[in-house]
């Protein structure tokens, strides 16, 4: 036995292996990407914040995560997964910190929205690619494929859910209602960041690196199966997520008077619960041989869309959440099947950029809300999501072309 396995094996006698110390901060980077969803209704009382403008900051973070996503994948590959993971969870500090003091400023929301972004850009891409390689030889003595996507996505669904459900909780009933939410992350992260310090290298600096430049192509980014398979799916993660969380609870505030953030942060709760609790379904319907993983996440996503149409239509509250549940199912398929898809099409070199690729597609779907809420005034919520539904059934189409075609090599 090498000295590697040798510590692998020991390791998994402890009551901490390697691949739970990344997935804490994972998790904890991930609570606090989330925890301002559910107080954008806080932002609207509180501030007096019109729809489009705190959906905007919802969607800041998108222009850290995108960047992060597309320099911290690649240059990992390249440099190791410790020195582009270990300083996310103190950006996301940083970040916590301007929005619990900043509150009656745009521009520090801001500011800390897309800190928190840069940060979850970072552990997304970095991050699933390092838990990946932790739940296999040498670090462990059991391999499952798909294991380590499966953990990674539970980590951050599981941070977005109790990061939302834990910031409605003391944005409705908390004291400091503005600043306490992101205090009690500030705390959280700084935990699992320590917890995070031990965790082992998985892929060492390379040393036959080339150009700078060049390590941030990703020719697997080329790779027919994932222009045709994976593309497609790609904006509907987040976009079923950010309809479930955000678009919502907007439209139901009247339904819920004096808890209106709590109803926020339920609706958030009930979807992200559900798509935790559906990824295991997710892992089993997987076929490395076809597209059905995917496939029937999209099946999932048509009548999801429906169902909100419904919750608008009717103005019920009842159905929001019925819609809410079934968007999160969705959102939980969706980002299970994508990841195993992109591990399957990825070789070594290229892992952690090509998911950084596929995290930056998904998260095209955040600026859904703002995009419904500048339309809303011409178009009613009711048609804008029946006509997510008919979209949703020709990305199934279009995905179904290519069911077998293009796989990947062993």
């Amino acid at each position: 036995m090498t000295e590697t396995s040798a510590v692998a094996v020991a390791g998994e006698r402890t009551a901490i292996v390697p691949w739970m110390r990344v997935s804490a901060a994972l998790f904890a980077v991930a609570w606090g990407g989330n925890e301002f969803t559910p107080l954008l209704v806080m932002y609207r009382q509180i501030d007096q914040m019109s729809a489009f403008t705190v959906n905007v900051l919802l969607g800041a973070y998108v222009l850290g995560i995108v960047p992060a996503l597309l320099l911290g994948g690649p240059l990992s590959d390249r440099y190791g997964r410790r020195p582009l993971f270990v300083p996310a969870p103190l950006i996301a500090i940083a970040g916590s910190a301007l929005l619990a003091f900043g509150s009656g400023s745009i521009g520090m929301l801001f500011a800390g929205r897309v800190l928190s972004g840069i940060a979850l850009g970072l552990v997304m891409a970095v991050g699933t690619s390092w838990v990946k390689e932790l739940s296999e030889p040498p670090f462990t003595t059991r391999s499952v494929d798909g294991r380590g996507a499966s953990r990674a996505a539970l980590a951050l669904t599981s941070g977005f859910a109790l990061g939302a459900g834990f910031a409605a909780a003391l944005g409705q009933f908390g004291p400091i209602p503005t600043a306490s939410p992101y205090l009690l992350h500030i705390l959280i992260t700084f935990a699992a960041f320590l917890l995070l310090w031990s965790a082992p290298e998985s892929r060492p600096r390379r040393e036959d690196a080339g150009a700078l430049w060049a390590d941030l192509r990703i020719p697997a980014a080329m790779h027919r199966r994932f222009l045709l398979v994976v593309v497609p799916m790609a904006p509907w993660v987040f976009g079923t997520a950010a309809s479930a969380y955000a678009i919502l609870p907007g439209l139901m505030m009247a339904q819920a008077p004096g808890l209106q953030i709590g109803m926020s942060g339920l609706l958030c709760v009930v979807a992200l619960g559900c798509g935790v609790a559906v990824q295991r379904f997710a892992a089993k319907i997987d076929d490395p041989r076809s597209a059905r993983g995917i496939g029937v996440a999209l099946a999932v996503t048509v009548p999801s869309m429906a169902l909100a149409a419904v919750a608008v239509e009717l103005n019920s509250l009842v159905w929001a959440f019925i819609a809410a549940a079934a968007l999160g199912a969705s959102y939980g398929m969706l980002l299970v099947g994508g990841l195993r898809e992109i591990q399957r099409i990825a070789g070594p070199r290229d892992l952690a950029g090509l998911t950084a690729v596929y995290y930056s597609l998904t998260y095209l779907g955040f600026f859904i809300p703002a995009i419904l809420a500048a339309l809303g005034a011409w178009i009613p919520y009711t048609t804008m999501f029946l006509a997510g539904a008919a979209l949703a059934a020709l990305s199934v189409g279009v995905v179904a072309l290519s069911w077998r075609r293009h796989l990947p090599t062993a």
